[in-house]
């Protein structure tokens, strides 16, 4: 079975590209991606946390820290899913005393999420390996070779963006 989904993360469904350089690029590109996926496996390990449920902490926890506040409601937009499904996410994070639902200070009908201390910590502690790995790997890249890595990874974005 593992042979099968490392076969299908490797797989193009189009014509590979015809240099050297492009199949390579489309590897590391791929590697990078699978390494990504690795490193949201081992966060949401770490959490203990659906991965719905994490995805959710994750912005009630950047929304405190933007000081903007986040109800129920922007969660269903933000996550793209029913008002049942964000129901039941803030409900089992706040009896995991991850996440509070504050009152709104005009409508007393309305609330709002706050993460507790320990929800900041633990997302910190999630994402806090990876994106150290990520901050040192990209502060030994020379400015030069940042300026292309930008370009070739601006022009991939664009093309992918294209696809209709």
């Amino acid at each position: 079975m593992k042979s099968i989904v490392s076969s299908e993360a490797e797989h193009l469904y189009s014509s590979e590209p015809i240099t050297d350089s492009g199949r390579a690029l489309i590897t590391a590109m791929q590697q990078l991606r699978a390494a990504q996926q690795r490193q949201e496996a081992r966060s949401l390990d770490h959490s203990g946390l659906h991965s719905q449920d994490l995805r959710a902490l994750r912005y009630i926890v950047q929304a405190d820290r933007n000081d903007q506040p986040i109800s129920p409601k922007d969660l269903i937009t933000i996550l793209k899913t029913s008002s049942a499904n964000v129901t039941n996410v803030i409900d089992r994070l706040v009896k995991k005393s991850l996440v509070t639902r504050d009152p709104h200070p005009t409508d007393r009908r309305a609330r709002f999420l706050k993460p507790t201390g320990v929800a900041v910590n633990e997302v910190d502690a999630a994402f806090e390996e990876h994106h150290a790995a990520l901050i040192s790997a990209a502060n030994g890249i020379t400015a030069a070779d940042a300026q292309t890595t930008i370009r070739v990874l601006a022009d991939l974005t664009a093309a992918l963006n294209d696809v209709a």
